[in-house]
């Protein structure tokens, strides 16, 4: 992790900031700034925990930061523990310790037995961008809460980072949602995240989630989800224009727009746009690129110089071949709508699932795109199965879509996700 200190920047600095608000301490607005405030926080932070009170987040306040951020303490049992003492200490309940550690028994705690103990806050914070790392912490701190989740891998990016999906359930039946494709549009990647967090404390706590019995839903449908499709993208888009990888200061200099990289990088690390990659009318989508005068790899499409060029694009193929799923979903942004067709594929009840998806988040419904548009995930799905696929457009403005807006677009879409595993 980064040193941060007055001046800092980034997404670790809003993090931090989302840390600290959540716990008690007055950071500020989480904007990635870190200011005079900001530091008094962290001053604070440090004095309660025993740590030099600099203002500076180096390796020792990290250590206790990034145990707070994954969720969970070890606890060694003492004599006279018990679980309903330790729940207290932790700020947390007694079935999180239970469901953290299964097969426990609450009534014959054994002195030196280590435990998992959640802490009494949530993982996925609604005010952070994501970054590959932030990503791997809060799924470690989830299969430590909720050690009934599969978690692995589907691959790995251009830079070599794992591709990761969470599946949630044990039914036969499978569904998959998918988020950032492109790499200015992860706001959609704590959407899947929190969702997957919502959904598992229901499912420990036998509780339900908009009238779904999250128990029964576990059962029927094993939901798969690949929450950070571009991790590499996503990483060059969340730390500009502070690199300390050569591989993204390469990557950065395809940015000859003029413009700030967030504002156009919708690409993997090597210039491909990873949605433009599959083949699904693959070749008129590159005739098209090379019509505009895209030839080459660029901050968007650029549709690479073969249908999956990219490992990224070959996993999602490969993913979903060694599956039987009933419909994908695909999140981007922006515009709040719904895709639900491509070259007349999808099957008639693609268009009353699509109507229900708008009916709970009040998104227009569309069958494309006004200009036409190929080679996307979507696109691709439905082309090889005439099953109902989707392309959700989140959030309203111009990309990167403001932080601010991610409370609401995760309300508008719980629905959908829950709706999606039983149509």
């Amino acid at each position: 992790m980064q040193t941060l200190s007055i001046g800092s920047r980034g997404p670790d600095v809003r993090l931090v900031q989302s840390l600290l608000n959540t716990i008690g301490y007055n950071a500020g607005r989480v904007d990635g700034v870190f200011g005079s405030r900001t530091q008094q926080a962290v001053i604070a932070f440090q004095q309660s925990n025993r740590l030099s009170p600099d203002g500076i987040v180096g390796p020792a306040t990290w250590a206790v930061i990034d145990r707070l951020l994954r969720g969970y303490d070890t606890y060694t049992v003492m004599p006279g523990n018990t679980l309903y003492g330790i729940a207290q200490a932790y700020n947390t309940t007694v079935n999180a310790i239970v469901t953290a550690n299964p097969g426990i028994n609450p009534d014959m705690l054994r002195i030196g037995q280590m435990l998992i103990v959640p802490y009494g806050i949530d993982v996925v914070p609604l005010d952070v961008a994501p970054t590959f790392e932030i990503v791997q912490r809060q799924l470690e701190g989830l299969k430590a809460r909720f050690p009934f989740l599969e978690i692995g891998s589907i691959g790995s990016s251009v830079m070599g980072r794992e591709l990761y999906y969470v599946r949630l359930g044990r039914g036969t039946r499978e569904v998959s949602y998918n988020a950032s494709h492109h790499a200015n549009e992860s706001i959609t990647t704590p959407v899947l995240m929190k969702f997957i967090e919502n959904y598992s404390k229901a499912y420990s706590t036998g509780a339900s989630i908009l009238g779904y019995n999250i128990r029964d839903l576990y059962n029927l449908t094993s939901i798969y989800i690949v929450p950070l499709v571009n991790p590499d993208g996503v990483d060059l888009v969340a730390y500009w224009p502070n690199y300390d990888n050569p591989e993204f200061i390469t990557a950065a200099r395809l940015n000859r727009t003029g413009l700030p990289l967030p504002s156009v990088w919708k690409a993997n690390i090597r210039g491909v746009d990873l949605n433009l990659n599959y083949p699904a009318e693959w070749e008129r989508s590159k005739q098209e690129q090379i019509d505009e005068g895209i030839t080459s790899p660029a901050p968007r499409d650029f549709g690479g110089d073969a249908p999956l060029s990219e490992p990224e694009s070959r996993a999602m193929v490969d993913f979903t071949q060694a599956h039987n799923f009933r419909i994908v979903i695909a999140y981007h942004t922006q515009g709040q709508v719904i895709y639900w067709q491509f070259e007349d594929y999808a099957p008639p009840r693609s268009l009353t699932i699509a109507n229900q998806f708008g009916a709970i988040s009040g998104y227009e419904v569309e069958a494309g795109t006004p200009e036409a548009a190929y080679a996307g995930y979507k696109d691709w799905f439905l082309q090889e199965y005439r099953r109902p696929g989707f392309t959700i457009e989140v959030g309203l403005g111009v990309n990167p879509i403001p932080f601010g807006q991610l409370p609401g677009i995760y309300r508008e879409n719980e629905g959908i996700l829950l709706l999606g595993a039983v149509v």
